[in-house]
């Protein structure tokens, strides 16, 4: 099954909200998880596409977390589980929206050409605050992580233009077990499986600072699920 760039978006941060709100969730807040579709191609740098950006750089961005991708097949699954008639294409703030793709059947290191260029998955998404407060959900962060349709991040081994329509062609796969939907198990699973944290922990093209948090979980080896509250839910409690 050919694996296609169904649409491409990119959006700078923007303000929104007021800071006189007494709801949390109509707070003042910014963010680049509103996006516009792009129309012909566009240039994919090592730190991402030309005309994007993110909000908050100590999570987001960066060489590791270059281009976010997400699932076309996902958005049917939020619509019918969330009755949310508006939830579409772009709606997680991703860059790249693949068809016939999911976290199931795409793994870390899985290197793709696209366009002129090559792009490398790096990482899950780990889901945080943002779209629960785009969509009024308080919850959503927690769904987005407990199903596993996450999303993840490329890394950009050869820039390059990219164009909505194109194909994926696979060039390597070295870790077929370690797909999107493993990772997540591991990560966000109520069980701590230290055994397999401490595998994908050794997986090179793992990103690194995943990796680390693996391993900081490894050394201080607590019985317990790290607390997640302030990345899924922040500002909106």
């Amino acid at each position: 099954m050919k694996w296609i760039l169904n649409k491409v978006f990119v959006g700078l941060p923007k303000t929104m909200g007021s800071k006189e709100a007494v709801n949390p969730m109509e707070r003042e807040w910014t963010s680049a998880i509103f996006k516009e579709p792009v129309e012909g191609p566009i240039w994919v740098g090592k730190t991402g596409l030309t005309g994007d950006g993110v909000a908050d750089l100590e999570h987001h961005g960066g060489p590791e977390k270059a281009v976010f991708a997400y699932s076309i097949e996902n958005y049917t699954y939020w619509r019918n589980e969330l009755d949310i008639s508006d939830i579409s294409a772009g709606g997680m703030g991703e860059n790249l929206v693949m068809e016939h793709a999911t976290e199931e059947t795409v793994s870390i290191g899985d290197t793709f050409q696209i366009g002129e260029a090559i792009i490398q998955v790096s990482q899950p998404r780990q889901p945080c605050w943002k779209p629960a407060r785009r969509f009024k959900i308080k919850n959503l962060a927690l769904l987005l992580q407990n199903t596993g349709k996450t999303g993840w991040y490329f890394r950009v081994l050869q820039e390059g233009y990219i164009e909505e329509g194109q194909t994926f062609t696979l060039l390597d796969r070295p870790y077929p077990h370690w797909t999107i939907q493993k990772c997540n198990q591991i990560l966000h699973g109520k069980q701590q499986n230290f055994i397999e944290m401490q595998e994908l922990a050794g997986c090179e093209l793992l990103a690194p600072g995943m990796r680390a948090t693996l391993s900081k979980r490894i050394e201080k080896r607590n019985s317990s699920a790290p607390d997640i509250r302030n990345r899924v839910f922040g500002p909106n409690e």
